[in-house]
């Protein structure tokens, strides 16, 4: 392992391109980033209000609902209950303060949402600070210049730090993820703080364990043990010889010791009070490993690049560039947690998102330590495309938005209207205001970009990051009403409780056909509609297509009396049926 800095390091610098970047800008792009989407929406499913309905079932039900996720009375067996705890609790405390200025639902769905806030700074602070220790060490050091002009350690580590941050904030793929309230936002937090116990255990062994094992236990506690098993082999990789921990091994058993006290704590009151739940935890877990069809490989390799972009392919020439390094800390220690999300996933059947996103942040890590060994006019090519490539983002949200509410251009509107049939025009100015805002940001930004030419190797990933928070900010704003309107469940949910009201008669339950579990998140969140595991339940929500009703194969066709049907108007093939049957 390298650790002279007289030895050549790919790294070629000068003080005056680790110039500090504003901490103002930092904190103002991370609060524009977390804020833009996370209030004033509906949950939209299945994800999102998915992990709501286990927060509301929470707080409704108490007792066993705390400590095993459910839905109503569906036992939502998989992942783990940390996020469900954190908005349930969240929802307890400041519902009541959200209810002084909103309706009791829409307070619900505000308060369920600040612990994205908890994980957002928990992500941020543990990339930057861990980025920050290994970017002073010694071995990640830039090229000596002959007569000086090197920047100092801090000041280097200072800057890819910062890169590092602003890197995950422009990474494409988590930036809705991030907003929900699922389990993702909390596990990327957890594998980010587990990063920084790795890297603090390098010259802090006690704080840095105790971290790291916090960390492991709480990643298996948000998402069982799909979630935790990259992270844990990544951080155990650590501690072989050779491997950037390998002198710290006394420090694996507290490690472990905490994450295994941490499981049992859950585990065993979870095992003790309901079997059928945890048979049916360890059958999801179990069965989400295995060997991928060929076309879900495909998948995979078709959409992590977008997921993971702009970092992939800095962080492939990190790799590249640093190769001589690969076994000094900065290298490894991300390089492990980037490697072991994408091993699980080639024995995973149906890898998705949430898996994606374990390799966002060491990617991110990895690509801010390859900005330092690219030339200066390589450098300045990428300023350009996000420039370039953000103001095309921009210009197309506002050009869709104007054919949302004019009709012009022609074509664009149509494509538009086929996917929001059945939706009411109508202006937010106070949100057309704030799009204004955005807008004039990113073009304040881009002209200090062409008139100041500054030197900070922060600048591509400050315009990356800018514009990503620009486009995303433009689309919660113009096109919220309208995604809304696409992607909420709150108009049938109302519907139904309706024809419920008219046609439920006294003491008579509710079963379903069909219904996924989104849909049922949904009706329970939206109107508190609890479905019964019932055959003899005379009424039935069913869902299922036009085209089953259409040719008569929909389950209960011409034996079941119709009450009502209902759908999201723009959804061309979901359909809901209240139906009445015979008692058996």
């Amino acid at each position: 392992m390298p650790s002279s800095p007289s030895r050549s390091t790919p790294a070629r610098l000068t003080t005056t391109a680790t110039v500090k970047l504003s901490r103002r800008f930092l904190f103002t792009v991370g609060l524009i980033y977390i804020l833009a989407g996370l209030f004033f929406r509906d949950p939209w499913k299945t994800d999102d209000v998915v992990g709501l309905a286990t927060m509301v079932t929470a707080v409704q039900e108490g007792g066993l609902a705390w400590l095993v996720p459910r839905i109503g009375v569906l036992a939502h067996a998989q992942d783990g209950p940390l996020s469900m705890w954190a908005g349930a609790l969240a929802i307890m405390a400041f519902t009541p303060l959200f209810e002084l200025f909103t309706s009791s639902l829409d307070a619900t769905i505000a308060a369920s949402r600040l612990p994205n806030l908890l994980w957002f700074v928990i992500m941020t602070a543990s990339i930057w600070q861990g980025t920050y220790l290994l970017g002073k060490r010694t071995e990640a050091q830039p090229l000596a210049l002959p007569f000086g002009g090197e920047p100092a350690p801090h000041e280097y580590g200072r800057m890819i730090a910062d890169a590092a941050l602003l890197l995950i904030v422009a990474t494409v793929g988590i930036i809705w993820r991030m907003h929900e309230t699922s389990e993702v936002p909390a596990i990327i937090a957890f594998q980010a703080l587990a990063f920084y116990g790795a890297a603090r255990m390098l010259d802090r062994p006690r704080s840095g364990a105790l971290i790291l094992g916090f960390a492991l236990g709480a990643a298996f506690l948000t998402r069982g043990w799909i979630g935790a098993t990259p992270i844990m082999l990544a951080a155990l990789c650590l501690f072989y010889p050779g491997a950037p921990l390998g002198n710290r091994r006394g420090w694996l058993l507290p490690a472990a010791g905490l994450c295994t006290a941490a499981i049992l704590a859950w585990w065993l009151p979870a095992r003790t009070t309901s079997e059928y739940w945890t048979d049916n935890w360890l059958l999801w877990n179990i069965s989400a490993f295995g060997w991928p069809s060929p076309s879900e490989l495909a998948t995979t390799l078709r959409d992590l690049p977008w997921f993971l972009w702009p970092t992939w392919p800095f962080a492939l020439m990190a790799l590249w560039q640093w190769r001589k390094w690969l076994c000094a800390p900065h290298i490894a220690i991300p390089l492990l947690f980037v490697s072991w999300p994408l091993i699980c996933m080639t024995f995973q059947v149906d890898a998705f998102e949430p898996e994606y996103s374990l390799m966002a942040v060491p990617s991110a890590v990895l690509a801010a330590f390859a900005l330092p060994t690219l030339r200066r006019g390589f450098v300045n090519s990428l300023d350009w495309f996000a420039v370039m490539c953000f103001s095309l983002t921009t210009a197309t949200v506002w050009l869709g938005w104007i054919a949302l509410q004019t009709g012009w251009p022609a074509q664009i509107s149509r494509n538009i209207a086929r996917q929001t049939q059945g939706y009411d025009v109508f202006i937010s100015w106070p949100a057309v205001l704030i799009a204004l805002a955005g807008t004039a940001a990113w073009i304040m930004l881009v002209r200090w970009r062409l008139l100041t030419k500054p030197a900070g190797l922060w600048r591509g990933t400050a315009l990356s990051a800018g514009g990503l928070i620009v486009t995303w900010l433009l689309l919660v704003t113009l096109w919220m009403p309208a995604l809304d309107y696409v992607r909420s469940y709150r108009d049938v949910s109302h519907q139904l409780v309706q024809a419920l009201e008219q046609n439920q008669k006294p003491g008579e339950c509710i079963r379903t056909q069909g219904l996924g579990t989104g849909q049922r998140a949904s009706f329970l969140v939206f109107d508190n509609i609890n479905f019964r595991f019932d055959a003899s339940c005379p009424l039935i929500v069913q869902q299922t297509t036009t085209h089953n009703l259409a040719d008569g194969t929909a389950a209960f066709a011409g034996s079941a009396q119709e009450l009502w049907v209902g759908k999201r108007e723009a959804d061309r093939h979901e359909i809901f049926r209240l139906l009445r049957v015979n008692r058996p």
